[in-house]
């Protein structure tokens, strides 16, 4: 699966009272899904998802995919401390139609996470996982920061397909990149490269034999000769009970849908904004970026402009969030997210205790910091 682009770990809505407004989820992911980002990660830290019972995190999961679009590739945060809890959610995920599953470092007992621990963890988490998984280290959280030779020795694993790298730690990136190039794997994308995941194929099938029904139906009324014509149209190789078209060697039709093969290899993503430009310069494919949460155009531009080869203008686009992305996520946490996304129109609102409310300085400041950047 392509992890290549942006994506925002969507924050959770409260009502004041401290209950989570639904409502609010689906109207920020309908509107994240009308930006170019590619994708939408559901219960990660900025969503407080450690702060959630495990029904909140299951409704918040089922709330988000039902308001995405389906040309969206959706991750849903499902690590718990223990690999049982972790594969109970994400078989939950599974279940509703998630593409794949980000897994956070275990780090509550830190002296007995040492390598043997993280690789029976993931190794175990991942075998059983009917969803590819994704690595989470995020040191500046849990304390716990995964070894990069860890790191490189999980991305053996067939259902291992990336990491999203959070210590904000360049050398790092590049460490593991360099040290996972021999892992090499087929992606299912677009004509244009875009991602293309299982439930994106199932959606098109599924559309394209609507469409058929519809079709036939229609003919049937119209006289037998141009049923002919749309039973003629509606034949193709059949694989798995869906219309499967090869239309070439390199591009393949499901229903209106042409993929072809890609070759990716293990996929590291980052989660420092600030440092997007120089970290996809060091092979990260992309990026899980609380700042983009409110503005996930900018984070965008700095991918596409570096994407398009344009060194410099991705150099100028990061500079002019750097030091909004190192203060707002920084330095406020999620409650800074949360008032940057209200300022540029998406719903923010309060956290959870023992998050506080920002003080009017505070709100001041990130109104300053946000001045003029793009949501």
């Amino acid at each position: 699966m392509l992890l290549s682009g942006i994506f925002p770990p969507i924050t959770t809505p409260f009502y004041p009272d401290g209950e989570v407004y639904y409502k609010k989820i689906e109207s920020n992911v309908e509107r994240y899904s009308r930006t170019p980002v590619a994708g939408i990660v559901v219960q990660g830290s900025t969503g407080e998802a450690i702060l959630l019972s495990d029904q909140e995190r299951r409704d918040v999961l089922k709330a988000a995919l039902a308001a995405a679009a389906p040309n969206k590739v959706m991750i849903a945060g499902t690590g718990s401390e223990s690999a049982h809890e972790t594969l109970r959610l994400t078989e939950y995920a599974a279940e509703l139609g998630y593409d794949t599953a980000m897994i956070r470092t275990p780090h509550y007992y830190k002296k007995q996470m040492l390598p043997a621990n993280l690789l029976a963890f993931y190794r175990t988490v991942a075998d059983r996982s009917a969803l590819p998984i994704i690595i989470y280290n995020f040191p500046q959280a849990t304390g716990y920061d995964i070894p990069a030779e860890v790191v490189i020795e999980l991305a053996g694993h067939p259902n291992v397909i990336g990491i999203k790298e959070s210590s904000g730690d360049l050398r790092k990136v590049k460490q593991m990149v360099e040290g996972t190039r021999q892992v090499k794997r087929q992606a299912t994308v677009t004509e244009s490269f875009d991602a293309v995941t299982p439930r994106m194929l199932k959606a098109a099938v599924a559309e394209s034999e609507k469409q058929s029904r519809e079709l036939v139906s229609i003919a049937s009324l119209a006289g037998s000769e141009s049923l002919e014509q749309v039973e003629r149209r509606a034949s193709s190789p059949v694989q798995d009970g869906a219309a499967i078209k090869p239309s070439s060697s390199a591009v393949t039709i499901v229903g209106k849908l042409k993929t072809r093969q890609k070759e990716v290899g293990f996929q590291v993503m980052v989660g420092a904004a600030h440092q997007l430009e120089p970290s996809i310069g060091m092979g990260a494919v992309g990026a899980i970026l609380a700042f983009a949460c409110p503005a996930p155009m900018a984070c965008y531009e700095i991918h596409a402009a570096f994407k398009d080869g344009n060194s410099a203008l991705a150099r100028e686009k990061q500079d002019r969030v750097r030091l909004a992305a190192q203060r707002v996520v920084g330095e406020f946490g999620v409650p800074g997210v949360k008032h940057a996304m209200d300022i540029n129109g998406y719903f923010g609102g309060s956290s959870r205790l023992p998050f506080l409310p920002l003080s009017g300085e505070q709100k001041a400041e990130i109104e300053k910091l946000m001045a003029g950047i793009r949501s």
